[in-house]
């Protein structure tokens, strides 16, 4: 790992600012090994740098590892007032970073600080916001596989390429101006990006297997991350709503010109099955759809409840925020 990041420190600094972005959740044993290796990459390919880590409501002592790695130049600590989730803590520490340019990433050290150097390489391109993109996914079949779906959901919806969507990231921090305004419970990094630019990138990394602790993200919320893409950030099932709509409506006609066919050739028509599948048929249709608004509503609901996506509840600054390599 070492000898890849030698590779590649003839780069020139950027001439900025960058903040790394953090969310912690349960990670009193990699946060401060984590720090101490973005405080060893981060000079090297950047003239100022702040390290921001979020606690999101952790059940360890990983509040008290922050309080301690803030005691260091560079680094800022966030506290919220209960597990808000993983995006809505990233949002807290976006809108809190003071440099021109962010970078995300876990904080279980799957993402090696030793790779920045690559994002920053395809960065310096023009691109807006660049991916680091696994060469290889580290988890479970099931988990890749809820992944991938949420990804391809993206793709789709967002007009973002689905190999390039990842926790680890490098953009523009002036992107945020796009969803400055944005109140909801319901938060994901990735459509908001969309919102302020199409200019993806992507590069391909490798990433480390987790040392500590198991995975947050369950199929079951990997799903629930799809669906809440789908219905908080597009009106793409509404609109599949509607063409089902129209397409049963056809159905319906069709089926209704067989009917006759039979009544008038035969002189009868098929008997309950028949009429008890067409009914079973379209009933499902309706509930589909009714579906569908009905997670719009709960989408409405929750922001016309001016729910915030997070709340702080402590702060604490680095003794001396300005590190000058």
């Amino acid at each position: 790992m070492n000898k890849q990041f030698e590779e590649h420190d003839h780069l020139m600094k950027l001439k900025s600012g960058v903040s790394v972005v953090i969310p912690v959740y349960n990670a009193e044993g990699t946060i401060e090994e984590l720090t101490t290796r973005l405080h060893t990459v981060l000079p090297r390919l950047f003239t100022d740098y702040e390290i921001i880590l979020i606690n999101d409501g952790s059940h360890d002592y990983s509040w008290k590892s922050i309080q301690s790695l803030c005691q260091y130049p560079g680094v800022r600590g966030f506290n919220l007032m209960r597990n808000f989730g993983q995006h809505n803590a990233l949002l807290c520490g976006i809108r809190n970073a003071k440099f021109e340019t962010t970078i995300t990433m876990d904080d279980d050290l799957q993402h090696p600080p030793e790779q920045l150097p690559l994002l920053v390489e395809e960065f310096k391109k023009g691109y807006d916001v660049v991916y680091a993109v696994p060469k290889k996914l580290p988890h479970a079949w099931w988990r890749n596989l809820g992944s991938k779906l949420t990804k391809f959901t993206l793709s789709k919806f967002m007009r973002i390429p689905i190999q390039e969507i990842g926790a680890f990231r490098i953009f523009r921090t002036d992107l945020r101006n796009a969803f400055a305004n944005y109140q909801s419970p319901d938060v994901y990094i990735d459509p908001l990006l969309s919102w302020g630019t199409t200019n993806f990138g992507h590069v391909f990394v490798d990433e480390d297997q987790r040392k500590v602790g198991t995975s947050n993200y369950t199929f079951r919320k990997l799903v629930h991350a799809g669906l809440l893409i789908l219905t908080g950030y597009s009106t793409i099932p509404l609109r599949l709503a509607s063409t089902l709509g129209f397409i049963f409506m056809l159905v319906g006609i069709l089926i209704l010109f067989y009917v006759l066919f039979i009544k008038i050739v035969f002189d009868s028509v098929s008997g309950f099955p028949f009429l008890a599948s067409i009914i079973a048929l379209f009933s499902g249709v309706q509930l589909f759809t009714l579906g569908i608004i009905g997670e719009y509503l709960a989408r409405m609901y929750d922001r016309s409840t001016d729910r915030p996506p997070f709340i702080v509840k402590d702060e604490i600054t680095a003794k001396k925020d300005d590190l000058q390599s």
